[in-house]
């Protein structure tokens, strides 16, 4: 008894345990039919009031297009009958308009069409039973100065039929003054049947209803079913508001009852189809993430790796990405960086306002140059480095404009080099001049020689006639006269002949010194090795002076010579040297005499030729020469273009002058060079070597 007790009991709780899984089995399946049930309805729901949003779009629209017509009917200031043809074209196109007026500033009707496809729909009532809504929208539209609507309102025809109708009032400006009104009358059904999309009308109702419910007009039928889906959208026009109604019936949804055993079954091969594919998926997924890491890995060393700077902004002009070299480039980290706005900290503060004022324009639209634009950025440190920056739109996967991206190139080597290129190309046009300028030297020098060597002649010439007149003119005062009477007349002849002479001697010393220059000019141009010797510091000023004092005369200016006695000879080509001395002494002398500080003196304005020893070691010695002016000095721009070819600041220079003196004193193995005085004026110096004590016999003196 026992044993089939507890049989029983295992049974029973067998078919507890069989029945709760029915009952749950069936839960289950009542709750899938349910929510299928509801889902399905909520598609249909949803696909409805995609259709009524779609039809008010369509609907606005026709409504937009009608009026843009309107306007071009009223554009071209058309005569009555012209516009009555144009008027009639208009409705022809649009079935939805029964009939079109042109009225004046009043109201007045100027001139009106009615639709070809109905009988006139005013012509049982008038167009005066529906003057208040005329009236009422054109006010409307003339304070909007844009379309207006009238409401909507019954209009019955001889047919015992009626329609919905409804008055579009637009104002005709012309020059900003009112000139009247255009009014399209519409009919509400046709606007259902013109404007909408026909496929819904095979399957859906379409109406317009007031706030209240009440049905304006109908389109369309429905098709047979239990259960009716409504959707509702508000037409919002301009003086009326309408509202739009799709109605739609549907079915109830079948489904198959009490195949529980199919559908546990069915669901169990779905489970472990579900559970295969969520396997399956999670190996992809796991392969895709493992992909994608390696991209971002790779895209992080590729942009880590690169030279050119990276930078990306979002609309507002926010920094969202920098890469390593973009930070590098401006001496910035990465998180001081980020999430700046304008102006940015790599900005010279003098730029700050036309960059901002370039970023405004540049972000404001799509179309910027793919060749990228010029800028100076700054680092930390004051350095300021010129960059070409290279920028597009950043369009992200889906093809949304989310900001810009920039490709920043640091060009200082670039600029370096051109500039290198432009200083080589201003050499080879100098060496050319130069070239050019040696040819005419050598011309020049091939024929002044023969003048020279004409003067040289005729003052040899002079020198002998006067030595011969002075001998004649002596013997014939001296004849029958006394031995003191003789002696007293040749007295004033000797001084006038002494002074000649001294003059004529003048003349030919110049030629010489002038026929020697030339031929210094002419072996310079030429390559050749100068005669050099030595010569004493002392005998290479005296030999300048003559000339030196000269122009010292002519403007006020006190030279002062200052000769160390224990500087020994130089060994050097006497008059290319001198040349050298008496073109630095003329510039000290016109710097002072153009410089108002100077004084309008002599005692204010010393020139000084000094000549002390410079620098020597065991196997040579050097003089150096100094000419100190007391000008105004050179200024920065200047010196750094002093002895550049062709460089001057003179009006009528050459800018040869310095270029030469330093050619020269280089060619003796010398520099020369220049230091701003105090407490003003400059300081020209330049350095010989002295002779060796083999070279010092046979000294030029």
């Amino acid at each position: 008894m026992a044993l089939k007790w507890i049989s029983r009991q295992a049974g029973f709780r067998r078919w507890v345990l069989w029945i709760l899984l029915l009952a749950l089995v069936v839960g289950m399946l009542g709750t899938l039919v349910w929510l299928s049930g509801r889902y399905e309805a909520s598609q249909i729901q949803q696909r409805l009031e995609r259709d009524a949003a779609e039809a008010v779009t369509d609907i606005r629209t026709g409504f937009t297009r009608n009026i843009q017509s309107m306007q071009a009917l009223q554009s071209s200031e058309p005569g009555t009958a012209t516009w009555r043809v144009m008027a009639n074209d208009l409705l022809r196109e649009n079935r939805e308009i029964m009939r079109i007026e042109w009225r004046d500033e009043d109201l007045g009707m100027t001139a009106f069409a009615d639709t070809p496809y109905r009988a006139p729909v005013f012509e049982r009532l008038g167009r005066g039973s529906t003057q208040s809504d005329v009236t009422l929208a054109c006010s409307t539209s003339k304070r909007l100065s844009g379309a207006a609507y009238s409401a909507s309102y019954f209009m019955p025809q001889s047919d015992g039929l009626g329609f919905e109708m409804l008055d579009m009032c637009m104002p005709i400006m012309v020059a900003g003054r009112l000139e009247g009104y255009a009014v399209a009358t519409y009919s509400l059904q046709d606007v259902l049947a013109e404007l909408v999309n026909k496929q819904l009308a095979r399957s859906e109702s379409l109406a317009f209803t007031e706030a209240d419910g009440t049905r304006l007009a109908l389109h369309g039928t429905t098709s047979r079913g239990s259960r009716v889906f409504i959707a509702q959208q508000l037409l919002d026009l301009p003086g009326n508001t309408l509202v739009l109604r799709l109605e739609s019936r549907r079915g109830t949804p079948d489904y198959f009852p009490n195949v529980l055993t199919a559908l546990v079954t069915a669901m169990s091969v779905a489970l472990m189809a579900v559970l295969f594919l969520l396997a399956r998926d999670m190996r992809r997924r796991l392969k895709v993430e493992h992909d994608l890491g390696e991209a971002l890995a790779f895209r992080k060393a590729m942009e880590d790796s690169v030279l050119t700077g990276l930078r990306a902004r979002d609309l507002s002009g926010r920094i969202t990405y920098v890469n390593p070299a973009f930070c590098q480039m401006v001496g910035i980290e990465a998180k001081d960086l980020l999430h700046q706005s304008f102006p940015s900290p790599y900005w010279p503060p003098e730029l700050a306002e036309t960059y901002l004022q370039r970023q405004a324009i540049r972000l404001a639209g799509n179309n910027l140059p793919r060749e990228g634009h010029e800028s100076v950025f700054i680092r930390p440190d004051g350095t300021r480095f010129p960059v070409l920056i290279m920028e597009a739109p950043l369009i992200n996967a889906v093809g949304k404009h989310t900001g810009w991206m920039s490709a920043i190139l640091d060009v200082s080597e670039q600029r370096r080099v051109e500039e290198v290129s432009r200083a080589s190309q201003e050499r080879l046009q100098a060496t050319a001049r130069l070239a050019m300028m040696g040819e005419m030297a050598s011309l020049l020098s091939h024929e002044l020689n023969q003048p020279l060597a004409a003067i040289s002649s005729y003052a040899t010439g002079s020198l002998n006639l006067l030595k011969d007149q002075s001998s004649h003119e002596l013997a014939a005062q001296s004849h029958g006269r006394k031995p003191g009477e003789a002696a007293q007349l040749a007295e004033p002849a000797n001084e006038l002949s002494s002074d000649l002479q001294v003059a004529m001697n003048r003349i030919a010393e110049q030629a010489e010194r002038a026929g020697k220059v030339i031929k210094s000019v002419h072996d310079f141009v030429r390559r050749r090795d100068q005669a050099r010797e030595a010569v004493q510091p002392r005998a290479l000023l005296d030999a300048v002076m003559p000339l030196v004092s000269l122009q010292a005369r002519k403007l006020s200016v006190n030279v002062v010579i200052d000769v160390d006695p224990s500087c020994g000879p130089v060994l050097c080509d006497r008059t290319m040297v001198e040349q050298v001395l008496l073109n630095l002494s003329r510039n000290g002398m016109q710097a002072m005499a153009d410089s108002p500080s100077a004084g309008r003196h002599a005692a204010d304005r010393v020139l000084t030729l000094r000549v002390r020893p410079a620098a020597f070691n065991e196997r040579s010695r050097w003089v150096e020469f100094a000419v100190i002016d007391q000008g105004e000095g050179i200024s920065p721009d200047v010196a750094t273009q002093l002895f550049t070819p062709f460089f001057t600041t003179k009006v009528e220079g050459m800018g040869l002058g310095l270029s030469l003196c330093r050619t020269v004193i280089e060619q003796h193995g010398g520099f020369l060079g220049f230091e701003p005085g105090q407490p003003r004026g400059t300081i020209f110096t330049f350095t010989l070597p002295e002779a060796a004590p083999a070279a010092r016999q046979g000294l030029s003196a």
